[in-house]
Protein backbone atom coordinates (compact mmCIF):
# COMPACT_ATOMS: atom_id res chain seq x y z
CA UNK A 1 0.00 0.00 0.00
CA UNK A 2 2.86 2.38 0.78
CA UNK A 3 4.26 2.09 -2.75
CA UNK A 4 0.83 2.94 -4.17
CA UNK A 5 0.66 5.80 -1.67
CA UNK A 6 3.93 7.31 -2.88
CA UNK A 7 2.84 6.98 -6.51
CA UNK A 8 -0.38 8.76 -5.54
CA UNK A 9 1.72 11.43 -3.82
CA UNK A 10 3.38 12.18 -7.16
CA UNK A 11 -0.11 12.48 -8.64
CA UNK A 12 -0.90 15.10 -5.98
CA UNK A 13 1.92 17.27 -7.25
CA UNK A 14 1.16 16.64 -10.91
CA UNK A 15 -2.40 17.83 -10.36
CA UNK A 16 -1.23 21.02 -8.65
CA UNK A 17 1.36 21.69 -11.33
CA UNK A 18 -1.04 21.10 -14.23
CA UNK A 19 -4.28 22.76 -13.14
CA UNK A 20 -3.44 24.57 -9.89
CA UNK A 21 -5.92 22.50 -7.88
CA UNK A 22 -6.91 18.96 -7.02
CA UNK A 23 -3.83 18.15 -4.95
CA UNK A 24 -5.56 18.70 -1.64
CA UNK A 25 -8.53 16.62 -2.78
CA UNK A 26 -6.17 13.67 -3.21
CA UNK A 27 -3.95 14.19 -0.17
CA UNK A 28 -6.38 13.37 2.65
CA UNK A 29 -7.72 10.15 1.04
CA UNK A 30 -4.14 9.06 0.23
CA UNK A 31 -3.04 9.59 3.83
CA UNK A 32 -6.14 7.97 5.34
CA UNK A 33 -6.63 4.96 3.07
CA UNK A 34 -3.11 4.21 1.83
CA UNK A 35 -1.00 5.20 4.85
CA UNK A 36 -3.54 4.55 7.62
CA UNK A 37 -3.37 8.04 9.13
CA UNK A 38 -6.23 9.17 11.39
CA UNK A 39 -8.56 11.49 9.38
CA UNK A 40 -8.19 14.42 11.80
CA UNK A 41 -4.38 14.19 11.81
CA UNK A 42 -4.47 13.64 8.03
CA UNK A 43 -6.05 17.08 7.59
CA UNK A 44 -3.04 18.60 9.37
CA UNK A 45 -0.57 16.58 7.31
CA UNK A 46 -2.45 17.56 4.15
CA UNK A 47 -2.01 21.26 4.92
CA UNK A 48 1.76 20.76 5.20
CA UNK A 49 2.07 18.63 2.05
CA UNK A 50 -0.08 20.91 -0.08
CA UNK A 51 1.44 24.09 1.36
CA UNK A 52 5.04 23.11 0.63
CA UNK A 53 4.16 21.64 -2.78
CA UNK A 54 2.30 24.80 -3.76
CA UNK A 55 5.32 26.94 -2.90
CA UNK A 56 7.42 24.95 -5.35
CA UNK A 57 4.58 25.09 -7.87
CA UNK A 58 4.15 28.86 -7.55
CA UNK A 59 7.83 29.66 -8.12
CA UNK A 60 7.90 28.86 -11.88
CA UNK A 61 4.65 30.82 -12.26
CA UNK A 62 6.33 33.76 -10.52
CA UNK A 63 9.22 33.67 -12.99
CA UNK A 64 6.71 33.65 -15.85
CA UNK A 65 4.83 36.63 -14.33
CA UNK A 66 1.70 34.52 -13.95
CA UNK A 67 0.82 35.56 -10.38
CA UNK A 68 -1.45 38.47 -9.52
CA UNK A 69 -0.17 39.47 -6.09
CA UNK A 70 -2.88 42.11 -5.72
CA UNK A 71 -5.57 39.47 -6.11
CA UNK A 72 -3.74 37.03 -3.85
CA UNK A 73 -3.49 39.71 -1.16
CA UNK A 74 -7.18 40.66 -1.30
CA UNK A 75 -8.26 37.01 -1.34
CA UNK A 76 -5.80 35.78 1.28
CA UNK A 77 -6.56 38.19 4.14
CA UNK A 78 -10.08 36.94 5.04
CA UNK A 79 -9.05 33.40 4.07
CA UNK A 80 -6.07 33.40 6.45
CA UNK A 81 -8.18 34.66 9.33
CA UNK A 82 -10.84 32.01 8.66
CA UNK A 83 -8.25 29.22 8.38
CA UNK A 84 -6.55 30.13 11.64
CA UNK A 85 -9.82 30.50 13.58
CA UNK A 86 -11.17 27.20 12.20
CA UNK A 87 -8.03 25.16 12.98
CA UNK A 88 -7.28 26.81 16.33
CA UNK A 89 -10.71 27.29 17.87
CA UNK A 90 -13.56 25.63 15.93
CA UNK A 91 -12.23 22.18 14.97
CA UNK A 92 -10.86 21.38 18.47
CA UNK A 93 -14.28 21.93 20.10
CA UNK A 94 -16.15 19.64 17.70
CA UNK A 95 -17.00 16.57 19.85
CA UNK A 96 -15.54 13.20 18.92
CA UNK A 97 -19.01 11.62 19.02
CA UNK A 98 -21.51 13.86 17.29
CA UNK A 99 -24.79 12.00 16.72
CA UNK A 100 -26.26 8.52 16.48
CA UNK A 101 -28.79 7.98 13.67
CA UNK A 102 -30.60 4.64 13.75
CA UNK A 103 -27.55 2.89 15.15
CA UNK A 104 -25.08 4.66 12.82
CA UNK A 105 -22.75 6.79 14.90
CA UNK A 106 -21.25 9.85 13.23
CA UNK A 107 -17.90 10.64 14.81
CA UNK A 108 -15.68 13.64 14.25
CA UNK A 109 -13.45 11.63 11.90
CA UNK A 110 -16.39 10.32 9.87
CA UNK A 111 -17.88 13.83 9.63
CA UNK A 112 -14.62 15.21 8.22
CA UNK A 113 -14.49 12.48 5.56
CA UNK A 114 -18.19 12.90 4.67
CA UNK A 115 -17.77 16.66 4.24
CA UNK A 116 -14.60 16.05 2.24
CA UNK A 117 -16.31 13.52 -0.05
CA UNK A 118 -19.23 15.88 -0.61
CA UNK A 119 -16.83 18.68 -1.61
CA UNK A 120 -15.05 16.29 -3.96
CA UNK A 121 -18.29 15.37 -5.72
CA UNK A 122 -19.42 18.99 -6.04
CA UNK A 123 -15.99 20.04 -7.34
CA UNK A 124 -15.89 17.16 -9.82
CA UNK A 125 -19.30 18.06 -11.23
CA UNK A 126 -18.11 21.64 -11.68
CA UNK A 127 -14.98 20.49 -13.53
CA UNK A 128 -16.86 18.01 -15.74
CA UNK A 129 -19.63 20.47 -16.69
CA UNK A 130 -17.28 23.41 -17.37
CA UNK A 131 -17.39 24.58 -20.97
CA UNK A 132 -14.32 25.63 -22.89
CA UNK A 133 -14.15 29.31 -23.67
CA UNK A 134 -13.61 29.58 -27.44
CA UNK A 135 -12.11 32.83 -28.64
CA UNK A 136 -11.51 34.23 -25.16
CA UNK A 137 -8.82 36.94 -25.06
CA UNK A 138 -5.44 36.10 -23.56
CA UNK A 139 -5.72 39.08 -21.25
CA UNK A 140 -8.98 40.45 -19.81
CA UNK A 141 -10.09 43.94 -20.74
CA UNK A 142 -11.72 44.71 -17.40
CA UNK A 143 -9.56 44.37 -14.30
CA UNK A 144 -12.11 45.77 -11.82
CA UNK A 145 -12.47 43.51 -8.81
CA UNK A 146 -15.72 42.50 -7.16
CA UNK A 147 -14.27 43.07 -3.70
CA UNK A 148 -17.29 41.98 -1.57
CA UNK A 149 -17.61 38.66 -3.39
CA UNK A 150 -13.84 38.05 -3.30
CA UNK A 151 -13.78 38.69 0.46
CA UNK A 152 -16.75 36.35 0.96
CA UNK A 153 -15.19 33.66 -1.22
CA UNK A 154 -11.90 34.00 0.65
CA UNK A 155 -13.66 33.50 3.98
CA UNK A 156 -15.53 30.42 2.76
CA UNK A 157 -12.34 28.91 1.34
CA UNK A 158 -10.58 29.58 4.64
CA UNK A 159 -13.22 27.73 6.64
CA UNK A 160 -13.12 24.74 4.26
CA UNK A 161 -9.32 24.71 4.28
CA UNK A 162 -9.27 24.72 8.05
CA UNK A 163 -11.93 22.05 8.47
CA UNK A 164 -10.97 19.41 5.92
CA UNK A 165 -7.35 20.29 5.17
CA UNK A 166 -8.09 21.15 1.53
CA UNK A 167 -6.36 24.01 -0.19
CA UNK A 168 -9.54 24.81 -2.10
CA UNK A 169 -7.98 25.36 -5.51
CA UNK A 170 -11.02 23.83 -7.19
CA UNK A 171 -13.04 26.71 -5.72
CA UNK A 172 -10.36 29.41 -5.83
CA UNK A 173 -9.65 29.19 -9.58
CA UNK A 174 -13.25 29.74 -10.75
CA UNK A 175 -13.52 32.65 -8.31
CA UNK A 176 -10.33 34.25 -9.63
CA UNK A 177 -11.46 33.89 -13.24
CA UNK A 178 -15.01 35.14 -12.67
CA UNK A 179 -14.55 37.72 -9.91
CA UNK A 180 -11.00 38.95 -10.49
CA UNK A 181 -11.12 38.66 -14.30
CA UNK A 182 -7.83 36.73 -14.46
CA UNK A 183 -6.86 34.52 -17.36
CA UNK A 184 -6.73 30.79 -16.61
CA UNK A 185 -2.92 30.70 -16.55
CA UNK A 186 -2.71 33.64 -14.13
CA UNK A 187 -5.50 32.13 -12.04
CA UNK A 188 -3.50 28.90 -11.67
CA UNK A 189 -0.37 30.76 -10.50
CA UNK A 190 -2.34 32.99 -8.15
CA UNK A 191 -4.27 29.99 -6.80
CA UNK A 192 -1.03 28.17 -5.95
CA UNK A 193 0.17 31.27 -4.08
CA UNK A 194 -3.05 31.51 -2.06
CA UNK A 195 -3.05 27.78 -1.33
CA UNK A 196 0.57 27.93 -0.15
CA UNK A 197 -0.24 30.77 2.27
CA UNK A 198 -3.51 29.28 3.54
CA UNK A 199 -2.14 25.79 4.01
CA UNK A 200 0.98 26.99 5.83
CA UNK A 201 -1.02 29.12 8.25
CA UNK A 202 -3.53 26.30 8.73
CA UNK A 203 -0.75 23.85 9.59
CA UNK A 204 0.75 26.27 12.12
CA UNK A 205 -2.67 26.78 13.70
CA UNK A 206 -3.19 23.04 13.85
CA UNK A 207 0.16 22.46 15.55
CA UNK A 208 -0.71 25.03 18.22
CA UNK A 209 -3.70 22.96 19.33
CA UNK A 210 -2.64 19.39 18.47
CA UNK A 211 0.32 17.78 20.14
CA UNK A 212 0.24 14.37 18.47
CA UNK A 213 3.62 12.91 17.62
CA UNK A 214 4.26 13.73 13.99
CA UNK A 215 5.44 10.97 11.68
CA UNK A 216 8.16 13.13 10.17
CA UNK A 217 9.48 10.43 7.85
CA UNK A 218 6.03 9.90 6.35
CA UNK A 219 5.25 13.62 6.20
CA UNK A 220 8.52 14.55 4.48
CA UNK A 221 8.40 11.54 2.15
CA UNK A 222 4.89 12.29 0.89
CA UNK A 223 5.81 15.97 0.54
CA UNK A 224 8.97 15.11 -1.38
CA UNK A 225 7.12 12.92 -3.87
CA UNK A 226 4.44 15.60 -4.26
CA UNK A 227 7.13 18.19 -5.04
CA UNK A 228 8.54 15.86 -7.71
CA UNK A 229 5.04 15.68 -9.12
CA UNK A 230 4.83 19.48 -9.15
CA UNK A 231 7.84 19.72 -11.46
CA UNK A 232 6.42 16.98 -13.69
CA UNK A 233 3.07 18.77 -13.80
CA UNK A 234 4.70 22.09 -14.71
CA UNK A 235 6.50 20.47 -17.63
CA UNK A 236 3.41 18.60 -18.81
CA UNK A 237 1.33 21.78 -18.65
CA UNK A 238 3.35 23.12 -21.59
CA UNK A 239 2.19 20.29 -23.86
CA UNK A 240 -1.17 19.07 -22.52
CA UNK A 241 -4.55 20.70 -23.06
CA UNK A 242 -5.47 21.76 -19.54
CA UNK A 243 -9.20 21.86 -20.36
CA UNK A 244 -9.40 18.19 -21.32
CA UNK A 245 -7.14 17.21 -18.45
CA UNK A 246 -9.41 19.04 -16.02
CA UNK A 247 -12.45 17.13 -17.26
CA UNK A 248 -10.63 13.81 -16.97
CA UNK A 249 -9.47 14.69 -13.49
CA UNK A 250 -13.04 15.66 -12.64
CA UNK A 251 -14.24 12.15 -13.51
CA UNK A 252 -11.51 10.65 -11.33
CA UNK A 253 -12.43 12.91 -8.39
CA UNK A 254 -16.11 12.03 -8.80
CA UNK A 255 -15.33 8.31 -8.58
CA UNK A 256 -13.09 8.81 -5.55
CA UNK A 257 -15.61 11.02 -3.74
CA UNK A 258 -18.37 8.48 -4.36
CA UNK A 259 -16.14 5.69 -3.06
CA UNK A 260 -15.35 7.62 0.15
CA UNK A 261 -19.06 8.28 0.77
CA UNK A 262 -19.84 4.59 0.27
CA UNK A 263 -16.99 3.43 2.48
CA UNK A 264 -17.80 5.82 5.35
CA UNK A 265 -21.56 5.21 5.23
CA UNK A 266 -21.58 1.47 4.51
CA UNK A 267 -18.29 0.37 6.02
CA UNK A 268 -18.94 1.63 9.55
Amino acid sequence: MEIIGYVASIAIGISLGLIGSGGSILTVPVLVYLFGVNPIIATSYSLFVVGISSIFGAYPKFKQHLISFKTAFVFAIPSLIAVFITRTFILPIVPNHIINIYGFEITKSILVMLVFATLMILASISMIREKKCVGCPDEPENLDFNYPLILLEGTIIGVLTGFVGAGGGFLIIPALVMLSKLTMKRAVGTSLTIIAINSSVGFIGSMLTHHEHLQYSLLFSVTGFAVVGIFIGNQLSKNIDGFRLKKGFGVFVLLMGTYILWKELMGN
